[in-house]
């Protein structure tokens, strides 16, 4: 990092659901940044559970001095705890946010502050010294009020949680899975909204991007910007099938795993989870990475799917699925309505191809349920 950026975050190992429902078996990293200056900057708190120990690196980071300013650029709670704290502990800094973070923290703390604040906007300007930061508002990625802070003179973005990942920074692992899993579960709703801050990126001369969760990323960052562009975008990150099924008593497993097997056999790159025991939001983040996703699932209740299933194609559909080949196969013992549903619940997406036939199951597979299932696997690797 530039010498005069200092990171001042933690490390979470204590956590195992990330906002209560994602898995994060490496722990959590919250960021904080110190810019020290002619003034000195800090951006964004911490989670509640680490305030004391990041107030103790903030000090140590300021060399002796008082922080100036506290950049609040995204008031969720593992970023915002601790402001009430630092404000207490520094009485002479002012907070830098937008008007909409000034509300939050009304709600959150029981005042705006308003005789110690600086409120900003698109394009306005901060300066404390060799650093002139710019404010770039960036609504709902993934909150309203958040803006992202770009600094010309290390030609650093400040990213709020964009470019974010799951996962401690003292531990290895792939920054793509992480990365899209953080993702297409927490921000890819938005891509609309995502693609706009990308058009504001691609005029700025950025060699570092400091997010709030995750790795600071330097150098090239053409691999980090081209993959945030694919996902906001909806567009295919890699060619390959992702298959999520549900089954009771085994027969609708049989059928994806003849499937998977089938495509592999046939060089296809191949995804399978069981919605009811493997993790959901891995699941959905494969079916945003490949074109082809393959729902096999019972009815169930009579006019409904498995409830697993069902779940699982609502969370495709909360975060704007679309652009992608769909295929389904239904099992039923007398009455099959599983693709009917299915297709019902997906009918607000954009751009989905329905590959034919549906497999329809009764029961077990049979002579004729087999074939459907080979022209399935033939018109998938077509």
């Amino acid at each position: 990092m530039n010498g005069d950026i200092k990171y001042v975050g933690c490390n979470d190992h204590s956590i195992d659901l990330f906002e209560g429902q994602y898995e994060v078996p490496n722990g959590m990293a919250y960021n904080s940044y110190l810019v020290l200056d002619e003034k000195i900057a800090v951006f964004d708190t911490m989670d509640r559970n680490f305030i004391d120990e990041w107030l103790g690196k903030v000090k140590a980071a300021a060399e002796g001095r008082t922080p100036d300013y506290l950049v609040v650029q995204h008031m969720e709670p593992d970023h915002s705890s601790g402001i009430k704290r630092f404000m207490d502990e520094f009485p002479s800094a002012t907070i830098v946010s937008s008007a909409q973070a000034f509300r939050l923290m009304k709600q959150f703390f029981g005042t705006e502050f308003e005789a110690r604040r600086i409120v900003i906007k698109e394009g306005d300007t901060l300066a404390t010294g060799r650093h002139e930061f710019r404010f770039v508002a960036a609504p709902m990625v993934h909150w309203p009020e958040v803006v992202m802070t770009y600094d010309a003179a290390s030609k650093t973005l400040f990213s709020a949680d964009a470019f974010g990942k799951f996962g401690a920074l003292d531990v290895e692992e792939d920054w793509d899975c992480e990365a899209r899993r953080y993702y297409i579960g927490i921000v890819g709703k938005f891509g609309v909204q995502v693609q706009a801050v990308l058009k504001k990126a691609a005029a700025l001369d950025i060699a570092t991007i400091c997010p709030l969760h995750g790795p600071v990323l330097e150098g090239d960052l053409s691999h980090y910007l081209g993959l945030y562009d694919t996902w906001s975008s909806y567009g295919v990150e890699t060619e390959g099938v992702q298959i999520c099924y549900t089954s009771v008593y085994g027969h609708t497993k049989e059928a994806a795993l003849k499937i998977k097997d089938a495509l592999e056999a046939k060089g296809v790159k191949v995804e399978i989870a069981d919605l009811a025991r493997d993790d959901m939001a891995e699941a959905v983040e494969g079916a945003f990475r490949y074109r082809t996703l393959v729902l096999a699932t019972t009815t169930y209740n009579g006019l409904d799917v498995f409830p697993f299933m069902r779940t699982y194609v609502e969370q495709l559909t909360e975060r704007n699925y679309q652009n992608r080949r769909v295929a389904i196969v239904e099992n039923g013992s007398w009455a099959p309505q599983a693709a009917k549903v299915i297709k019902g619940l997906l009918g607000c997406s954009k751009n989905l191809d329905f590959i034919e036939p549906v497999v329809t199951i009764k029961s077990a597979l049979d002579e004729a349920s087999s074939a459907q299932l080979d022209a399935l696997v033939a018109a998938i690797a077509g």
